[in-house]
């Protein structure tokens, strides 16, 4: 039986997968919401998210309150 076994690739990739899916959704909810609103949403959802600062987190929220939808799903 051949033995599996997680690379960093692999939970990078997860992980990406994840952060995705994440923006998506509040996307969806929170289309046109007031950027602070947006940002303490992802703030709540994207809690330890590895390299997403607020700076980050700002931009990602900018692109929702305008009614995109920054992860690309």
């Amino acid at each position: 039986m051949a033995e599996t076994s997680l690379t960093s690739t692999d939970v990078e990739h997860e992980a990406n997968r994840l952060l995705f899916r994440i923006v998506h959704e509040v996307a969806v909810g929170h289309a046109g919401a007031d950027v602070s609103q947006v940002v303490a949403v992802l703030r709540r959802r994207l809690v330890n998210v590895p390299g997403l600062d607020g700076q980050g987190l700002r931009r990602i929220a900018e692109e929702i309150s305008v009614g995109r939808d920054p992860s690309g799903l």
